[in-house]
């Protein structure tokens, strides 16, 4: 398994309703690309106070590299990704393998 890690952070300008919006894109993914094996997403609860401007996490499990290799450049991602972009403060993506 391969999981594909996104953490974002808004642009302080982005209003309720666009990240609702792109909290629905990033749900919508699972149903539109089939390499998609399952998908988690959440905002910062943690009592720590550590998330350095990140509110929001995304976790995308794909059976292989491949699969991954697959996502990134499907067309429904990449209007996700445009979707997305101006909206975004910081984001940080890892992927490992689990």
């Amino acid at each position: 398994m391969l999981r594909h890690v996104v953490l974002f952070g808004f642009k302080q300008e982005a209003t309720a309703v666009q990240i609702a919006e792109v909290e629905a894109g990033f749900r919508a993914l699972p149903s539109k690309i089939d390499v998609i094996q399952d998908f988690e997403w959440g905002t910062d609860v943690s009592v720590e106070q550590n998330a350095k401007g990140y509110t929001h996490c995304f976790v995308v499990t794909f059976a292989d590299a491949a699969g991954r290799d697959t996502y990134l450049p499907h067309p429904a991602h990449q209007a996700f990704v445009s979707l997305v972009r101006e909206l975004l403060g910081q984001s940080l993506v890892i992927d490992y393998q689990a």
